[in-house]
């Protein structure tokens, strides 16, 4: 008899993987960019930094103990009577008799790693303002005796928080202008058209020396000014995008099976147009933190008590010789212009559909 071979079972055939979404795939090119990812990471990082500005740098404690009692300086307004000063005034941590007074057997007090905040005012610097770097004031003080890294460190948040502001007012104004132009065409993209260029032909500047000589500065008036003009550019990128995609069968099948202008916008035009609105956002917060600290420089941004970039650098223009006020303040600016230039880069890389093969 002839002998038998066994023979061996099939391999058990595994269903393919399935393909990660769009965004993932976006998401890993963005990560294979290391100046980009990394710079993501230092700029989230900072600017956590920087909405715990309180924390880090204060002239208040942020927590006492006193004669067995407990406060928190930094959320309680407490009179100078109630350390065994004499005046019902507001408490000065700084003063040499609070501080004596903390430091004595039984009491208590947590202070920030720096002892300062940006209205702060060093009246003990063992030299004339604006003063060198030194042990309490790691950046110097201005011409004031305010301690520089507190104006930095405040100062940063004001221009990011501002160009966070300015950038998503732009971008919703943007979107829908540029949505309603793109989508209906015609005498409405007309009409649009010539309001763009005339609107966009007045001058931006001659306005905000206007306003700021008539009205009272405020951060939220200067938000207001400059959304009027933010818009208009990203309004063009928008409407050229719904122009071709309306065109696609995709939109014309959902014309054909009855769908509202609405959902159509929303559910189909609207997620295939984003692309050049997510790529230019670090582009649009550099824009808006050069044009805060330009109006800053020139006297026309936020008031003067507020804490500036623009501020620091007109005060270096006017205080060479004191080189740290200049120095520490092109150093954030420049660093902080940087990482968004790079944010921008890797993620422009990640959203362009030539390089969908390479995820």
């Amino acid at each position: 008899m002839a002998a038998v071979t066994p023979t061996t079972p099939p391999a058990a055939v595994l269903p393919p993987a399935p393909s990660p979404s769009p965004s993932r795939r976006a998401w890993q090119r963005f990560k294979r960019n290391r100046l980009g990812y990394w710079s993501l990471v230092i700029f989230c990082v900072l600017v956590l930094v920087s909405l715990a500005a309180e924390l880090i740098s204060n002239d208040k404690p942020l927590l006492v103990r006193y004669e067995g009692r407990w406060y928190v300086p930094l959320v309680q307004a407490l009179p100078e009577t109630t350390f065994g000063g004499d005046l019902d005034t507001p408490t000065d941590y700084l003063d040499p008799f609070i501080q004596q007074q903390l430091a004595r057997p039984g009491n208590f007090a947590l202070y920030p790693i720096n002892r300062s905040h940006h209205l702060t005012i060093n009246y003990f610097a063992p030299s004339p303002n604006p003063a060198p770097p030194s042990a309490q004031n790691w950046l110097g003080t201005d011409d004031r005796g305010r301690d520089v890294f507190a104006r930095l460190l405040y100062g940063f948040r004001v221009s990011v928080l501002f160009a966070l502001a300015l950038t998503v007012i732009g971008v919703l104004l943007g979107v829908v202008t540029g949505a309603l132009q793109g989508f209906y065409g015609g005498k409405t993209d007309l009409a649009f058209q010539r309001f763009i260029e005339i609107w966009g032909s007045m001058p931006e500047l001659y306005l905000l020396i206007i306003f700021s000589a008539v009205l009272e500065p405020s951060v939220g008036l200067l938000l207001l000014l400059l959304s009027l003009f933010g818009w208009m550019g990203l309004s063009d990128y928008v409407r050229a995008e719904f122009l071709r995609n309306r065109q696609l069968d995709y939109v014309r099948a959902a014309r054909a099976l009855g769908v509202s202008n609405r959902h159509i916008i929303w559910r189909h035009l609207l997620p295939n147009s984003l692309t050049p609105v997510v790529t230019f956002l670090p582009f649009r917060m550099s824009a808006a933190i050069l044009a805060l600290t330009s109006l800053d420089f020139l006297g026309l941004g936020v008031p003067p008590d507020t804490p500036s970039l623009g501020e620091l650098l007109a005060q270096g223009k006017n205080n060479l010789d004191a080189w740290w006020i200049s120095l520490s303040t092109f150093g954030v600016l420049v660093g902080t212009l940087l990482l968004l230039t790079f944010m921008g880069d890797a993620l422009r890389d990640a959203l362009d559909p030539r390089k969908e093969g390479l995820a």
